[in-house]
């Protein structure tokens, strides 16, 4: 019998690493430094194909009437098909954000009310992902990861990107894309 539960588990990927696997990494996501969101990912191994990811992001940032100020949270659990960090991936994440965002320049894919308006609130939610990673040298890897779910955005909407005069309190329920990310990682240990 327990030679079973441990093909079971095999099987899986639920036996702890070894000690020579990569146990710990942290990651930048390229595509939030092309925003000049400020952003650090841990991921840790829990088992030889199970990780835990933990992004955060922050973006204090006004330009000019310009607002993007936001920060969140991104935890994820990953199924490796391979081996922990390595090659292809699935995940399920939650996530939750607050932020004040607005006043956004008129360019391509840039809807009028986000030009117009100001938006200021928070935003929760789940979804699944899916992502690979290159290995490019000992310590260093590239991951590029998508996923799609579902978040609830509770928020306070404002006529211009600076004033306080609120016009309503409101909610909206979203589906579609919840994730993208083209992350630098390196590997401590």
């Amino acid at each position: 019998m327990k030679k079973i539960l441990v093909c079971i588990l095999f099987i899986l990927g639920l036996l702890p690493t070894e000690s020579k696997a990569q146990k710990i990494v942290v990651k930048s996501n390229l595509l939030y430094d092309a925003t000049t969101t400020m952003n650090l990912g841990l991921e840790v191994a829990l088992a030889r194909k199970w990780t835990l990811d933990i992004p955060v992001n922050y973006n204090p940032w006004k330009f000019d009437d310009t607002r993007l100020k936001h920060w969140g949270i991104q935890p994820e659990f990953r199924y490796w098909f391979c081996e922990s960090f390595n090659r292809t991936f699935i995940g399920v994440h939650g996530h939750y954000a607050d932020f004040n965002v607005g006043g956004w320049p008129d360019w391509p894919f840039v809807s009028d009310n986000m030009q117009n308006m100001r938006y200021q609130g928070h935003l929760y939610g789940g979804g699944i992902s899916i992502g690979h990673s290159w290995i490019l040298r000992k310590r260093w890897s590239i991951e590029a990861s998508i996923g799609l779910g579902y978040a609830r955005m509770v928020y306070e909407k404002y006529p211009c990107a600076t004033c306080g005069t609120k016009l309503k309190d409101t909610g909206k329920n979203y589906l579609g894309p919840t994730k993208a990310s083209v992350s630098l990682i390196y590997v401590i240990k």
